[in-house]
């Protein structure tokens, strides 16, 4: 049987669903209505749904599954994740036993500080305006600060104003006013929004100009979270594969994506199939995470890779990762969607910023997992076994069919609809 702290995730796999939310309700304490909600059972309803978004018919189920292994700042974790493809969540799991025997990983988070953008138009001169903006800041800041209560409370709200001058040929000179919102355990669209469109008369009355967009910036450079992960040495040799030449590969690997964008895209997709599962499953926005994620890999005018791996004195890999995480855990649909509150309790996160560390913990160890295959073995090899199995339900196998259907394609390394059809025409004779 699996232990508590779900390190042996290959009998976890081998459980029935039914054992699966049996073990998952006896060891992480979850009441049997959260058990239900995970399983399906008592999820999204239509009537839940017509109220999040317009012109409703129906709800879209994706598969949820757990990610084993992992320790974030000390802690175990079960991490849920929401999607179709196949080998993510597995492989993520075993990179996290592989860092298991060095603590894990050793996540932070910088303040939850968003930003706002005010622009100005129509100036009879910027650097004036822009002056003006900044002797009002701190009445500016009073203002805002009363936009919500409920965030000032829990010792959120306007930190701090920037100006910036900006020029386009096609409309002259402007101003780009940023304000800096601390959003605490919120996402903080909402909050930042309204805070701008709150400021934009003054800033008008200021300046003499007009304000024309009021918006927040997804790119949220303010709000970053960070880890760290050590993979020793003895943890890396497998197969054919010496532990010098997994590791070398990995850096080789990871170093072809810090230097060419082509390769950045695809290395940096890898990672977010780790995040974004994690995002949609706690109800939060993953295409806000998606678009900060790749604006900060460009940050410094060449797209590269989110991550970094090395080696220290003693032959170690050493990984880091670093990127905007604007998540929340309250408000929006994480507290509406019956499966994202199911989801938090699962993972027993207290804050954002915890959620956030453990989310680009699950990216730091699918990035490895990435390397690690490409750099030994090859992508396909593992992938595509799990493929199988869609391979062989696409192709009418059934039950007991699926498996040992999708072991042979496997073998032969022939993992195609026509293939498995052929197969199941043999057996079915």
């Amino acid at each position: 049987m699996v232990s508590a702290s779900g390190r042996d995730q290959t009998k976890f796999y081998n459980m029935s669903l039914e054992e699966r939310h049996a073990w998952l309700q006896r060891t992480q304490n979850l009441d049997s209505q959260t058990i239900s909600v995970l399983s399906g059972v008592n999820g999204l309803k239509i009537e839940q749904a017509d109220h999040m978004i317009e012109n409703v018919i129906g709800t879209f189920s994706l598969p949820l599954g757990i990610a084993h292994n992992f320790i974030v700042n000390g802690r175990e974790v079960l991490i849920p994740m929401v999607l179709e493809e196949p080998s993510v969540v597995a492989s993520a799991s075993y990179m996290a036993k592989l860092a298991r025997s060095s603590g894990g990983f050793f996540a932070h988070t910088t303040a939850p500080e968003m930003i706002a953008q005010i622009q100005v138009i129509d100036l009879d001169e910027v650097h004036t305006a822009r002056l003006k903006i900044l002797e009002a800041k701190q009445d500016l800041l009073d203002r805002a600060s009363k936009v919500d209560p409920v965030l000032s409370k829990y010792g959120g709200g306007p930190r701090d104003i920037e100006v910036r001058v900006m020029d386009d040929s096609s409309i002259g000179p402007f101003l780009v006013v940023h304000l800096i919102f601390d959003v605490r355990d919120a996402m903080g669209a909402n909050a930042v929004n309204t805070a701008a469109e709150t400021l934009a008369p003054q800033i008008e009355t200021l300046t003499g100009g007009k304000v024309h967009l009021r918006i927040l910036t997804n790119l949220a450079d303010r709000r970053l979270a960070r880890a760290r992960v050590t993979i020793l040495k003895d943890k890396l040799a497998f197969g054919d594969f010496s532990a010098d030449e997994v590791r070398d590969g990995i850096i080789a690997a990871w170093a072809f994506a810090a230097v060419d964008p082509y390769r950045a895209a695809t290395h940096n997709k890898g990672i977010m199939n780790a995040i974004d599962p994690i995002v949609i499953a706690t109800g939060n926005d993953w295409r806000a995470v998606e678009a900060g994620a790749h604006a900060y890999a460009a940050r410094t005018g060449k797209y590269t890779s989110l991550t970094t791996w090395a080696k220290d004195k003693d032959g170690n890999l050493l990984g880091t990762i670093e990127m905007p995480m604007a998540v929340g855990t309250v408000g929006g649909a994480t507290r509406v969607h019956p499966t994202a509150k199911a989801a938090l309790s699962l993972m027993k996160v207290e804050n954002a910023q915890q959620l956030a560390e453990i989310i680009v913990s699950a990216g730091l160890a699918q990035n490895l997992a990435a390397l690690r295959a490409l750099a030994t073995e090859g992508i396909q090899r593992g992938h595509m076994s799990l493929h199988a199995r869609q391979v062989a339900i696409t192709a009418g196998a059934e039950k007991e069919e699926i498996s040992k259907l999708a072991a042979q394609l496997a073998q032969e390394k022939n993992v195609r609809v026509e293939r498995a059809q052929e197969i199941l025409a043999e057996w079915r004779k």
